[in-house]
């Protein structure tokens, strides 16, 4: 039988459909698993996405040919069967079921099995073939569970409010930042956003996500009347002008990133932050190994982040596995799903 997939210079091609999924490179007809820059990229003459990710996509992509489906919802495209399924990565993110002749394969796209409260939880796809990420494909990534992170979070920004300063953290602007948002206790004083973060959560509270008030931030916004805040960045702001107005040389602001990068100390060392919050929209060693026993399939195809070293391990399982290069985790932005490299670099 072929294979119900293949893997091409523009992105992952379904021949029976004539679909490609997350493509790189304009295509045809594009199916798309989530709203981030790397999987959803402009140019696609159709697109192809939940109804929960469309508005996220709509917003970066702008006037672009969208189709939307429902979670669970079947749909024959040429030859191909077709599903969208929870990934649990972002609101509205999806595993795409593809079945050709009985032939069953998933493309995952980006997925965690922690629960956040803002996505639908990651849904196991029995299938034939599974194609999984591994952006944290070492043993040593092992997320801080929940609650414990919430904790860490709150305790961090009272702790620098009593102290009379502003609290900086840096936090992917579609996921971890509303995370963030979630976990911390309004209480402890008001939320303020840079433009990107705020832009994406005012989709995501038109789509009726529950999140708390935040205050954007703006050259004329007087910080003087919001103390003991904490502010949710972009990583790329802190490095840069932008953050610098929330500190002085009596009072500097306390800094922070949220990322599973955090796991490893060298990269904590080198982004020179106050703290590291150990938080990631990814499956950590653990939830990559649960996910894929979940699927039952017996081929495994694995893509971007610790490829070589998660492929060993996967064969050492008894998986047919092998590696895809793709150009997924190089459009981000936060080091999040760059390659091993390139974070370890930053």
């Amino acid at each position: 039988m072929a294979d119900v997939l293949s893997f091409t210079d523009r992105g992952i091609y379904c021949a029976a459909g004539d679909f490609y999924i997350d493509p790189w490179r304009p295509v045809d007809r594009a199916l798309i698993t989530h709203g981030h820059a790397d999987h959803s990229r402009w140019g696609m003459r159709r697109y192809l996405c939940t109804d929960l990710a469309a508005p996220v996509i709509r917003h970066r992509l702008g006037d672009i040919d969208l189709q939307t489906i429902r979670y669970g919802e079947r749909r024959r495209i040429g030859d191909a069967e077709v599903s969208f399924h929870p990934a649990g990565h972002v609101p509205g993110s999806a595993q795409i079921r593809v079945e050709v002749k009985g032939e069953v394969w998933v493309a995952s796209g980006d997925y965690k099995l922690v629960a956040d409260g803002l996505s639908d939880p990651f849904e196991p796809v029995p299938c034939h073939a599974f194609i999984t990420e591994s952006t944290f494909g070492l043993p040593v990534f092992k997320w801080t569970p929940p609650d414990r992170l919430a904790e860490d979070l709150n305790a961090w920004w009272a702790q620098t409010a009593a102290e009379g300063r502003t609290a900086v953290i840096g936090a992917y602007a579609l996921g971890k930042a509303q995370r963030v948002m979630g976990a911390v206790d309004p209480a402890i004083g008001p939320i303020l956003t840079h433009g990107a973060v705020e832009n994406v959560t005012q989709v995501l509270r038109d789509q009726g996500l529950a999140l708390p008030e935040t205050i954007r931030v703006t050259p004329d916004l007087d910080l003087k009347a919001h103390p003991g805040a904490l502010v949710v960045a972009t990583p790329s702001a802190l490095g840069g002008t932008w953050a610098r107005r929330f500190g002085s040389a009596a009072s500097p602001a306390s800094t922070a990133f949220a990322s599973g990068w955090m796991a490893l100390r060298g990269v904590r060392r080198r982004r020179a932050a106050d703290r590291g919050f150990i938080m990631s929209d990814h499956a950590d060693w653990p939830g990559l190994n649960e996910a894929i026993r979940a699927t039952g399939a017996s081929r495994v195809f694995v893509t971007h982040g610790y490829t070589g070293p998660f492929r060993r391990w996967l064969e050492t399982q008894g998986y047919d596995a092998g590696i895809v290069s793709t150009e997924y985790g190089e459009d981000e932005g936060d080091g999040e799903e760059a390659t091993p490299e390139q974070a370890e670099a930053s």
